[in-house]
């Protein structure tokens, strides 16, 4: 045998090595193709129901906003009619329910003049200090400390 012969020999051998490496990938890569395909239709087939019942529940969803605004526009409705009847009634009954209390007060007011006890009690004196009201039993020190001085 000749070194060209073997030479034969040895790319012939590594060919054969090539080839069968690159038939077992084709063949793995086959399977992974075929797992691939399944996959996909068994995600198909799980997600064409899922789509129909979201689309369903997002139809339900905008049925009930349609609701609830008609709902709300009823309650601003409403609203405003109240507002309006209140003040008709205010306008209504209030000049005359104010000049009822204020005849009421002058009447009490004659009637206490000709008994004698038409002197009003003097309210007490109130000082704040920064927002805040002073308690009584301070605001006499502090009266009495004024008058003093």
């Amino acid at each position: 045998m000749s070194g060209g012969e073997v030479a034969g020999i040895l790319v012939a051998v590594f060919w054969a090595i090539l080839v069968s490496f690159l038939a077992v990938a084709l063949a793995r890569l086959a399977q992974t193709l075929r797992a691939t395909t399944k996959l996909v239709a068994d995600v198909t087939e799980q997600a064409v129901p899922l789509l129909a019942d979201a689309s369903a529940a997002v139809r339900s969803a905008q049925t009930q906003i349609d609701r609830v605004d008609s709902i709300a526009s009823d309650v601003q409705e409403v609203t405003s009619n109240a507002s309006a009847l209140s003040t008709t009634v205010a306008s209504t009954f209030g000049g005359p329910l104010v000049k009822v209390a204020a005849f009421g007060y002058g009447v009490r007011r004659a009637l206490g003049a000709r008994r004698g006890d038409d002197v009003p009690a003097k309210a007490p004196r109130r000082t704040v200090i920064v927002g805040r009201t002073v308690p009584a039993s301070r605001r006499e020190k502090r009266n009495a400390r004024a008058e003093r001085d």
